[in-house]
């Protein structure tokens, strides 16, 4: 994509105003094909941790391109934060990909999604499933108090096909566990609770393997010491991931007991279904 033109006067009649613009104020590109970037919050946004916006560029039409992105700041953030995929030829993130501090994006503050805490029944241990930029919104819930308040043990699986693709999440969690703004927001002692279980597919690591495969054969229950697999008693959890990726997360929680909930009627375990990638 080509430098964004400082708009003159000869310009300014043609060029479209951007609605519902806010700024950038960070970017960082974690990968080939993965960055992450921050914008200004709207003063009237208010949002659960782990909803999603609709958030875009204008298009070559001049029209809004816009797309559901979950954020992965928590709600009581002063900026929001969101990750994602480079695609070259995609629509919106060719051009995404691109932005810089100081350049604007539209998003309308409308957040909305099915990954909140409303949406689950009362639980002791909580599962984030998640492959690739699906572990935005579980960035978002990794911070909120209200994760730690709920559950005695909160568990986030990362699925990639490379070691670099996981980084984003290892360093948002080394920073939780660090943070002594959240100690003091939450309680001392509150990062004790997380247990994070990331895997590769594609490139050698520590553990290798689809977590879907993992959980079928015991794997994950064997390396975090729990007894007896899901229990639909104490067990709750939610998903975000590539459409077949939750297709396959939904039958094996189901398979352990679990029920499928919304923010209208909780159950055990929800499934974000506007994500895909």
């Amino acid at each position: 994509m080509t430098e964004m033109k400082h708009v003159s006067e000869a310009t300014a009649v043609k060029a479209p105003v951007l609605p519902d613009a806010q700024t950038v104020t960070e970017v960082k590109h974690w990968t080939d094909s993965l960055f992450s970037f921050k914008v200004t919050r709207p003063a009237t946004l208010r949002f659960r941790s782990g909803e999603f916006v609709m958030i875009g560029l204008l298009g070559d039409n001049g029209k809004p391109l816009l797309r559901a992105y979950s954020i992965a700041s928590p709600s009581w953030d002063d900026e929001l934060e969101f990750y994602s995929i480079k695609v070259q030829d995609g629509p919106l993130t060719s051009k995404l990909q691109h932005i810089k501090p100081g350049d604007q994006i539209i998003l309308r503050p409308k957040p909305v999604g099915t990954l909140v805490h409303d949406a689950l029944l009362p639980g002791k241990r909580l599962w984030f499933f998640a492959t690739g930029t699906g572990f935005a919104p579980f960035a978002s819930l990794l911070r909120e108090p209200q994760t730690y308040e709920d559950y005695d043990e909160v568990i986030i699986t990362h699925t990639c096909r490379e070691v670099a693709e996981l980084e984003y999440g290892r360093q948002l969690i080394d920073s939780i566990r660090q943070d002594e703004m959240l100690a003091e927001l939450i309680g001392e002692g509150f990062a004790d609770k997380i247990r994070y279980y990331p895997t590769t597919t594609r490139e050698e690591s520590p553990k290798m393997g689809r977590i879907t495969d993992l959980l079928k054969d015991g794997t994950v229950f064997r390396d975090l010491g729990i007894e007896g697999g899901i229990k639909p008693e104490t067990d709750r959890a939610m998903v975000c991931g590539s459409l077949a990726f939750n297709l396959d997360i939904k039958e094996i929680l189901e398979g352990f007991g679990l029920r499928e909930g919304a923010n209208s009627e909780p159950k055990e375990f929800v499934i974000e279904k506007a994500f895909v990638g």
